[in-house]
């Protein structure tokens, strides 16, 4: 019986093991190769929405003072780092409010960058749109912050359907993406000529009527240039998804979203 006991007292030790040593090594990988990040607007939408769940890949861009895994950092710039792309989806910390965003890469260094008509021009090129039909959702609270829908198609009332245009944009190299469009003439849609500084990046939501981004200076609420330093990383693919305002809403899940590539 002691021997039983003993045996059975022994397994329970190994099982409280195996589950610090999991927990361990999850903690490790999350603080050095991945942070999760949770949608909670809708400012990336069609591409990515309202409670969508993901994972930030931290070393895509390399290590910097806002995505180092240490609790202090003794550098201002990046270590190993790597050169976003145009089209990446990046997670960064906000240069003037210190929250973490989530937009595209539209404008790398020496890039010029304007809106005309809310068609994208970069270095005096157009970027075409191809239009792709509509984007459709029901006029309702969308998760925990509860966020009201903008509707190109105008009051639809509470449960209504929410229509929005859908365009495929291509950019100079090649990668497409989904953009939407709600009003003819927003803020965002006529500019002037941005041109991105060296060490800095633009970059705009895919909902662009919906986005305050690189189109708005930090002074008007908007991201402005994005400094290299304030990436987090990359955003590659969604592991889960909820459209209710709390995640164990069961019924709200999105399966077909889980695991989804982002483009």
């Amino acid at each position: 019986m002691a021997t039983k006991s003993k045996a059975k007292g022994g397994g329970f030790l190994e099982l409280v093991k195996t589950v610090v040593y999991a927990l361990l090594l999850a903690g490790v990988i999350r603080t050095l190769f991945f942070q999760p990040f949770w949608i909670p607007s809708g400012s990336m939408k069609p591409t990515l929405l309202i409670g969508d769940f993901l994972f930030v890949n931290k070393m895509a861009y390399g290590y910097s003072k806002y995505s180092c895994p240490f609790a202090m950092c003794p550098f201002s710039g990046r270590i190993f780092a790597s050169e976003p792309e145009r089209g990446d989806v990046v997670v960064f910390r906000h240069p003037a409010q210190g929250t973490d965003y989530i937009k595209r890469v539209i404008g790398l260094p020496g890039d010029k960058i304007q809106m005309q008509d809310g068609v994208l021009y970069i270095n005096g090129a157009v970027a075409p749109q191809e239009a792709a039909g509509v984007f459709e959702e029901v006029y309702e609270p969308q998760g925990p912050m509860r966020n009201i829908p903008r509707c190109e198609n105008g009051a639809v009332g509470e449960g209504g359907i929410c229509t929005k245009s859908r365009a495929i944009e291509t950019l100079p190299e090649g990668q497409k993406h989904n953009v939407l469009n709600i009003d003819a003439n927003s803020p965002g849609d006529n500019t002037d000529v941005f041109t991105v500084p060296e060490g800095n990046y633009f970059v705009m939501g895919d909902n662009r009527d919906n986005s305050t981004d690189s189109r708005f200076a930090q002074s008007a609420g908007g991201v402005g240039y994005l400094p290299a330093e304030y990436l987090i990383g990359r955003a590659d693919r969604i592991v889960f998804s909820s459209a209710g305002q709390r995640m164990l809403y069961f019924w709200t899940w999105r399966s077909d979203r889980y695991f989804k590539a982002i483009e």
